[in-house]
């Protein structure tokens, strides 16, 4: 490359590559991102960190899983002390942005990003923070239920959809201003909301599928005791659902994939007429996936493949036609943008963190896969001790104190239907998947330390709801007297200024 390449990622959530066009799937359409994977590279076997929201961002901002960094749930502190890869890259030279949501916890709404475009549009406070010694209880007040399926169909317009209109908004601004005024290098995120329930979408992208077309899950599955409390969490276990309640779920979520996705080509557009997409290298990926019915589960919370696994696009300068099968996660994202930002082999940060993640870069650039491992931690909600996974060839195993442990092997069976923990043929595997988690974590330490966060922050925040109230959301800063026409400019400036390509004469 014979200059510093941009960087755009652009993230879902809770969006499953199962159900994606680009992934396979036969009827879901995702032309702008089938484009982009047609013309890069298209990670097979990508993961979150942690299948929820937050947690699974800290971690990918980071490079490093959220028990180092204590991001525990979706209320758990994401402290500024620790390096992301915006601080990385604006050391490197780039200029930083963020449209949208990161569902960042704390008074430090920008974490190292020197711009945010937009609000973010979840709550940056202690609100959510669950209870592992009450784990029966259930925080009505911000818990998923099944309201989400059952009241799946069609609107106008949603509380999301105004958000991903204004994140796409201001990002694709936000581009073109970048060349109007030749900025370069950048680093952009485009954070979007959708596909996450609740599942309702507008008219016109639910017609693009046949309602009868729409395929049902396979619910039926053998039990296991977490997937269990989750059911209980979520209300699934007290809840029938009709086939036409479950379709209409299924339905609208398939609808906002090619919602978002509609997205991806906003922005590539962007990049493209403001001639800056040849020296850029776009990302597309997801905080989680959604496991949308399979095995009687929704949303997220497990390992399962469609709860934990995430799509992962890369294409640009310098990026080979490839489709890549090796596990790889999240945290190998920071890694591989430090790489980009380098040219090439950038390594580990100076003087930053240890970084959990390994560079996807070389990869990407066509090179032998190697063996590599995925890692995946739980410590949120409906659970109530610490849920721990490795990804290694093609076997997952998924540990949790108290509960039987799981080994499904992946490629003889994808839907994990087959727990071979059971299975005397498989007693050394597991005995080795059993021994590598002793020696990786002490989880009855990582209990007690998420027990003692959980214990401050609902502290804290019965603290900050007393008297006057300081919020951390964020609020983006606007001056609308320097937009568009001022007395302070000459409207000959403005026009040059705010048009691109640059007004030509027509002599």
């Amino acid at each position: 490359m014979s200059k510093t390449p941009n960087i755009v990622l652009i993230m879902a959530d809770q969006l499953a590559p199962q159900f994606t066009g680009a992934y396979g799937h036969p009827l879901v359409q995702t032309p702008h991102m089938d484009a982009l994977a047609a013309a890069g590279t298209r990670f097979d076997a990508a993961y979150c960190n942690s299948p929820l929201c937050a947690p699974s961002r800290a971690s990918f901002m980071t490079g490093q899983l959220p028990s180092r960094i204590a991001a525990y749930d979706n209320a758990a502190d994401f402290r500024s002390g620790i390096p992301t890869f915006a601080h990385y890259l604006r050391q490197a030279g780039y200029c930083t942005c963020l449209s949208g949501k990161m569902h960042f916890v704390g008074p430090d709404q920008l974490h190292g990003f020197e711009e945010r475009l937009t609000t973010d549009i979840y709550p940056s406070d202690h609100a959510w923070t669950p209870d592992w010694e009450a784990p029966g209880k259930r925080l009505a007040k911000w818990y998923h239920n099944m309201d989400a399926v059952r009241q799946a169909g069609q609107a106008a317009t949603t509380f999301q959809i105004e958000y991903d209109e204004e994140t796409a908004f201001f990002a694709r601004r936000r581009i073109f201003e970048y060349a109007m005024q030749q900025t370069a290098p950048f680093a952009m995120v485009v954070s979007l909301i959708h596909p996450h329930d609740p599942y309702v979408a507008r008219p016109e992208w639910w017609d693009l599928y046949s309602h009868d077309e729409i395929d049902l899950p396979d619910a039926d599955a053998p039990p296991d005791p977490l997937s269990a409390r989750v059911m209980r969490g979520i209300e699934a276990d007290i809840t029938d659902l009709s086939q036409d309640q479950i379709r209409n779920a299924r339905h609208a979520y398939y609808a906002n994939v090619s919602y978002f996705d509609s997205k991806v080509g906003n922005i590539v557009q962007a990049l493209k007429e403001s001639g800056q997409y040849d020296n850029t290298v776009v990302i597309v990926t997801s905080d989680h996936g959604d496991m949308l019915g399979d095995r009687g589960l929704w949303y997220k919370m497990t390992f399962f493949e469609r709860s934990a696994r995430v799509p992962l696009v890369v294409a640009g300068p310098g990026v080979a036609q490839s489709v890549v099968e090796a596990p790889v996660s999240l945290v190998d994202l920071l890694p591989t943008m430090l790489d980009i930002a380098a040219g090439g082999c950038a390594g580990a940060p100076a003087g930053g963190t240890p970084l959990d993640g390994r560079s996807l870069w070389p990869l990407a650039q066509g090179e032998a896969e190697g063996d590599r491992e995925v890692i995946g931690e739980y410590l949120g909600e409906m659970a109530d001790h610490p849920v721990l996974m490795i990804r290694r060839g093609d076997f997952k195993y998924v540990h949790c104190d108290g509960d039987p442990p799981q080994l499904y092997n992946l490629a003889r069976d994808p839907g994990e239907r087959h727990n071979l923990a059971v299975d005397p043929d498989h007693a050394e595997l597991v005995a080795a998947f059993a021994s590598d988690v002793a020696a990786r974590w002490d989880s009855a330490a990582l209990r007690a330390d998420v027990i003692a966060s959980q214990t401050g922050r609902r502290a804290v925040h019965a603290a900050m709801e007393q008297g006057a109230w300081t919020s951390w959301d964020y609020n983006p800063p606007r001056d609308a007297t320097a937009e568009f026409v001022r007395n302070t400019v000459s409207w000959d400036d403005v026009l040059h200024r705010m048009q691109y390509p640059p007004p030509q004469s027509a002599g």
